[in-house]
């Protein structure tokens, strides 16, 4: 099983879980890893839709690994979506090429997974606040296994970045088709 990591953070230099959770990722066997600012900067048209449907194509499990922004992905992870999949690609007459491939969202709030609650502050879970994500992975034909968020995730201690990283790799290892899916 290959699996393809796409990390997006639009404060690369001020992130720490997301760098660790990338760090952890890039130590494992069969895991490539693909940081969109670091490749592309911040500049959206930048990104090479080839390139990466290529990336794609190669593995069986997709994750997109990010910090949740306003309620939503990054802004460079929503632009290299609307770049790389693409009609004719990832959907409408030939476009199969993610179709039976699993995507695996990981995510970072800043806010305590009450916030993401009913009774909380945005009264929405974070399955709700990700439901665009999981639409466009079912669109396509993509298996949406339950999203794996870390809440809380400015000022952890070094353990608690351990457990993640613990918690992420396990993620990652578990074999095609054995994620719940959400």
């Amino acid at each position: 099983m290959k699996t393809l990591v796409i990390v997006s953070h639009p404060y690369a230099g001020q992130s720490v879980a997301i760098k660790a959770l990338q760090q952890a990722a890039a130590q494992l066997e069969n895991v490539t890893v693909r940081h969109l600012e670091a490749r592309y900067g911040h500049d959206l048209n930048a990104i090479d839709p080839i390139a990466e449907q290529q990336a794609h194509e190669a593995a069986d499990r997709i994750v997109y690994l990010y910090p949740t922004h306003w309620f939503n992905t990054t802004p460079m992870l929503k632009a290299y979506l609307n770049e790389v999949w693409t009609f004719g690609w990832a959907f409408g007459p030939g476009g199969a090429a993610l179709k039976g491939k699993e995507l695996q969202i990981v995510t970072t709030a800043g806010a305590s997974e009450h916030t993401y609650s009913a009774a909380g502050l945005i009264a929405l879970t974070m399955q709700e606040v990700l439901s665009p994500m999981k639409a466009s992975a079912l669109y396509v034909g993509m298996r949406y296994n339950a999203p794996l968020a870390f809440y809380g995730a400015m000022g952890l201690t070094e353990a608690q970045l351990a457990d993640m990283q613990q918690t992420f790799t396990e993620r990652l290892r578990a074999p095609l088709g054995s994620i719940a899916q959400a």
